[in-house]
């Protein structure tokens, strides 16, 4: 009688147990757990084999600088492991945030988030000078935007455009909400694509003839240098609004030889 009792008591504990190792089990493999232990600002050996630099350390602003003030005090810090722009605090210095370094043939890859009906942006070629009050002066903007917001309307200023001249070259879903979105940015002899959550949303040539005139018909026609360059420094852009990024990542690329059009 005692042994069947055992059994019983043994089977009991046991059927316990596995119920809780599969509700544990259920637990660990949800999206919410991945994401909680997901590490960031970090690089795989494969990806420093195949030539990738963090451009945010996760912890520091080193190499990063406020556009034309070094050193300021500014909206800018690090907020448990982003790159955060307190845009509401008072007392600081506004500005975009840049690169100390320039950037000719790349991959940059990053993820963002930005406030309700948010406004920022990716800045690329830019030129940092006195005469410039901004980067969006002289560098091309990869638009980010919060859905909500009043221009999300316009075409040309959807998440992902190049900003002020093309709308998304396909359709893609920017994430809302405080869900992290995906960027990416390929820059090659001044061949830019642009990609949002996987999506190619932009491409286009800055040595070419449609975008000399893409820029003449436009609101830049005026800003001397706007465009023009194929090598610069990179922006965050500070546009009033709570933004956050994270994994900011880049690589060279192997430029291919130009092909002058008058040898075709």
């Amino acid at each position: 009688m005692k042994a069947k009792i055992y059994c019983c008591l043994i089977l009991v504990l046991c059927s316990i147990s596995c119920k809780k190792d599969k509700k544990d089990s259920v637990n660990w493999h949800t999206k919410k757990e991945a994401e909680k232990n997901a590490t960031h600002n970090t690089l795989l050996d494969v990806e420093r084999e195949l030539g990738w630099e963090l451009l945010f350390d996760g912890k520091t602003l080193n190499g990063w600088h406020l556009f034309n003030n070094p050193g300021a005090a500014s909206v800018w810090k690090v907020e448990n492991g982003t790159l955060y722009c307190a845009a509401k605090e008072e007392g600081l210095a506004h500005g975009d945030l840049v690169t100390n370094e320039s950037f000719e043939n790349y991959e940059l890859a990053l993820e963002w988030r930005i406030s309700g009906r948010g406004n920022s942006g990716v800045f690329i070629n830019v030129q940092e000078a006195p005469k410039f009050s901004a980067a969006w002066q002289t560098g091309p903007e990869y638009q980010i935007l919060d859905p909500e917001h009043m221009d999300y309307r316009v075409e040309t200023k959807k998440t992902g455009c190049l900003y002020g001249f093309l709308p998304q070259l396909n359709e893609a879903v920017t994430k809302t909400k405080g869900q992290w979105n995906q960027t990416k940015i390929i820059q090659n002899n001044g061949k830019v694509e642009f990609y949002l959550n996987g999506t190619m949303t932009a491409l286009t040539d800055f040595n070419s003839k449609e975008w000399k005139k893409m820029i003449s018909d436009s609101g830049f026609k005026d800003r001397e240098g706007f465009g023009q360059a194929v090598k610069g420094k990179i922006a965050l852009q500070d546009w009033y609004f709570e933004a956050w990024f994270r994994n900011i990542k880049i690589r060279p690329l192997k430029t291919q030889p130009i092909v002058s059009e008058n040898s075709l």
